[in-house]
């Protein structure tokens, strides 16, 4: 089996050093770029399996480059942020990233970031006798990775997927936050904004109405819950 990819587009020479050899001693393959369209052309080129993608680059606004890629593709984004504000954080999560990383950081906790991201872009082994879950108009197919909304097609990211996948295997029950967070962090030290952001950005893609959703539910105090029907 070939070693995952990782495609790291960061400026500063020293912490792209760094990572790079922190991720290929992890055992991935890793290619590097400086700038941002350099960034963008290795990521149609290669096709990574991952991409660590910093928030200031000299030439793209690394959000800028998170949402041209959003366009096209799902691949896992951890975005890098020097930036004190939790608002830049924000707003690459809500254009698609799956986690960010605060600069200073250690090439260490990154791997560990990137293993838990890549976690969760890998197809389980189906236990149960179906792979098709149904309720609320929301089917999904966790052997074709596969959701449809009133039998349109719906892209999701890797993040947003294992969400809604673990809340459709238990739709019409109230799933903790806790138990979101551990299926789809992993890892401790997570900001706990960022359930609440791909919540949001889930109920974007199978809402009528995000703001009064009636699919994805809040349980006040204890989590979500996929409803199994919708009220007429």
């Amino acid at each position: 089996m070939s070693a995952q990819k990782i495609l790291i587009i960061e400026d500063d020479l020293g912490a792209a050093e760094a990572v790079f050899e922190k991720v290929t001693s992890a055992g991935f393959e890793a290619v590097v770029e400086h700038t941002g369209a350099k960034g963008i052309a290795a990521f149609r080129n290669e096709q990574p399996d991952l991409i660590v993608l910093d928030l200031m680059l000299p030439d793209i606004e690394g959000l800028d480059i998170c949402r041209a890629i959003r366009q096209t593709s799902n691949v896992p984004i951890i975005m890098l942020t020097a930036k004190a504000e939790e608002i830049d954080r924000i707003i690459g999560l809500e254009i698609g990233a799956d986690d960010y990383v605060a600069k200073p950081f250690s090439p260490k906790e990154l791997v560990s970031r990137i293993r838990a991201v890549l976690r969760r872009t890998i197809e389980q082994p189906i236990e149960k006798e179906t792979s098709v879950y149904r309720a609320a108009g929301i089917e999904l197919d966790e052997v074709r990775h596969d959701v449809r909304l009133d039998d349109e097609p719906v892209k999701l990211t890797p993040t947003e997927y294992k969400i809604l996948a673990l809340l459709m295997r238990h739709a019409g029950e109230v799933v903790s936050r806790q138990t979101l967070t551990d299926a789809i962090w992993g890892y401790d030290g997570y900001s706990p904004n960022l359930l609440e952001i791909h919540v949001g950005n889930l109920r974007r893609k199978i809402e009528d109405n995000p703001r009064h959703p009636k699919r994805l539910i809040t349980v006040r105090s204890f989590g979500y819950k996929i409803v199994e029907t919708l009220d007429q």
